[in-house]
């Protein structure tokens, strides 16, 4: 993108919400350098506040907002294309902020206004659907304590059932009530969700479930009998420290924004 056309698209938001939109971007673009991507079907959204958060007037002002938006993603562009510009600003009902010749995925906006709408301390949210994470999400017991990674994430993960793909706005108050304060949604049969107060802290959680969930699924690859549990005593030692977890995503961002910007340049247009 032309300095000049980011220029124009940046005079009628906050710096505040710019910064937002480059973090979202570069959530879509690691998403894809990780190999998290499921082409353009899963999402990745953030709150913007109301005071900055700007909405056009008649008379061409731009004024605060008197409500919360949120960002999410158009829906047909790949997560490794997204930039900072392309995302779509949306109210709690799923209308448009702005005028764009787009659309967005209507179960996405399902799932992430649930999210946002309920937990003011989620500012990022983060939806996939990795072969690792869905399988265990297929599995009836869920994350086993098996790794110390599952160890770490167990005491913030809740569980919601399938009710088919998520077009019925009346499936966000059980969602709300079934992650409850708890930063890991593992939806049944279908992927997981987190969120984050920051980008670094939301994706940070998604990576260790990953990991969790891979691992999981490599170690029941020989079989559930001769699998090795952690015990009880060991977890409520471990439990403790979950809430370390987007801590430590304040440590690995920076390194994250460098590999980004190797490999995967371009988010913040």
């Amino acid at each position: 993108m032309a300095h000049d056309d980011q220029a124009h698209i940046r005079a009628d938001m906050s710096d505040i919400e710019w910064k937002s939109r480059c973090d979202l971007a570069a959530l879509y673009r690691l998403a894809a350098l990780f190999g998290w991507d499921d082409l353009i079907f899963t999402h990745i959204s953030a709150r913007i506040a109301a005071k900055d958060s700007w909405v056009k007037q008649a008379d061409g002002a731009y004024l605060p907002s008197e409500t919360d938006h949120f960002l999410i993603n158009p829906y047909g562009i790949f997560f490794n294309e997204m930039k900072a510009s392309d995302l779509v600003k949306v109210d709690i009902s799923g209308k448009m902020v702005r005028d764009v010749p787009v659309m967005i995925n209507p179960a996405g906006f399902t799932i992430h206004s649930a999210i946002h709408g309920a937990l003011t301390d989620a500012h990022f949210v983060l939806h996939l659907h990795t072969d690792h994470m869905t399988a265990v999400s297929a599995q009836k017991e869920g994350l086993l304590p098996l790794t110390q990674n599952a160890l770490l994430l167990r005491p913030q993960l809740a569980y919601h059932d399938y009710e088919g793909v998520a077009l019925e706005l009346e499936e966000r108050g059980r969602i709300v009530a079934d992650i409850g304060q708890k930063r890991i949604l593992m939806l049944r049969n279908h992927g997981t969700l987190t969120w984050g107060t920051t980008a670094a802290e939301a994706f940070t959680i998604m990576y260790f479930l990953e990991q969790a969930c891979r691992q999981q699924v490599m170690a029941l690859s020989v079989g559930r009998d001769g699998v090795l549990e952690v015990g009880q005593a060991v977890q409520d030692k471990v439990a403790p420290l979950s809430g370390g977890i987007g801590f430590v995503g304040a440590l690995v961002w920076p390194g994250l924004m460098r590999k980004l910007n190797r490999e995967a340049p371009g988010y913040d247009a």
